[in-house]
């Protein structure tokens, strides 16, 4: 990995890349060490995102993660980021009650270290957006599946399916840039309909589970590196296989150390002969 300082990017750069058909590239991270890594290669977003409920609280839903543990989470990585755009999901319930939590929640993520934070919805809560960005808060948006609440009404099917919805979330999607988001988020959307937004809104689009015909890319890290394997979507492609790896390895130390092969030498501190025959000359004292 190199250890070479690169400038940080901006959110108009995450912008000027749609124009310029350059695709974006996010991973979500939640602590300090893996966001150590990812700040060493060329990722334009890191997504602290409430999949962190699963992935690292092992909650069924995430809709039961709160605004103190995802400021947690958020501690750890912008401690590390110094190159990449941290966006930082705004949890369930953080938001939805109006205009005044809302913006003193989004102030908590920015404090943090945050650059921007994305709340799932369109219609439902363009007001909220828009009160968000006319302060100069940027926004990231999110439709199409909806963790947060669509499974609550359909469960977690792709979207976007009929020309019906199609021209639902065409229209979400106009109206999330009309109220001023930077970016959006489409989540398991048909390739089809994808495209058609893609083509259709000025601002970068994000996808996970869409197809190649978006601005970006998104995925878990831990679904990537097949470190979580609760949950194994079709999206999903699988670069490494960490869980087996790590589980490998552990046994190996379970096996070295009741076998007495670990630690050896190279492991070890001492003691100088001179300080150790002092100690010998005060123990046979005591």
């Amino acid at each position: 990995m190199s250890l070479q300082k690169k400038s940080k990017i901006t959110i108009s750069e995450i912008l000027s890349k749609k124009k310029n058909k350059e695709k974006i590239t996010m991973l979500t991270s939640y602590d300090y060490c893996l966001s150590r890594i990812c700040n060493e290669t060329d990722l334009d977003m890191v997504l602290i995102g409430d999949s962190a409920a699963t992935v690292m609280m092992g909650y069924n839903s995430t809709r039961k993660i709160g605004m103190a543990e995802m400021l947690t989470f958020c501690k750890g990585v912008v401690n590390a980021i110094t190159r990449q755009v941290v966006v930082a999901d705004m949890p369930f319930g953080s938001y939805q009650m109006g205009k005044s939590i809302s913006i003193k929640n989004a102030l908590k993520f920015l404090r943090c270290g945050c650059d921007a934070v994305k709340l799932e919805g369109g219609l439902e809560i363009v007001n909220i957006i828009k009160n968000l960005t006319d302060l100069g808060i940027p926004v990231m948006g999110h439709i199409g599946l909806k963790p947060q609440t669509t499974p609550l009404h359909h469960g977690y099917i792709s979207q976007g399916k009929t020309a019906e919805d199609a021209l639902k979330l065409l229209n979400e999607a106009k109206v999330l840039e009309e109220a001023g988001v930077f970016s959006i988020v489409l989540e398991k959307v048909t390739s089809e309909v994808a495209s058609v937004i893609t083509q259709s809104v000025n601002v970068p689009t994000i996808g996970i589970g869409c197809g190649p015909h978006v601005d970006g890319q998104v995925l878990v890290t831990h679904d990537m590196l097949g470190l979580y394997r609760d949950f194994e979507p079709k999206f999903v492609k699988r670069y490494l296989n960490l869980s087996e790896q790590i589980f490998n390895a552990i046994k190996a130390y379970e096996t070295e150390v009741k076998s007495g092969k670990f630690p050896q030498e190279e492991h070890m501190y001492h003691m100088t002969e001179e300080e150790f025959a002092k100690l010998e000359i005060m123990l046979k004292r005591a």
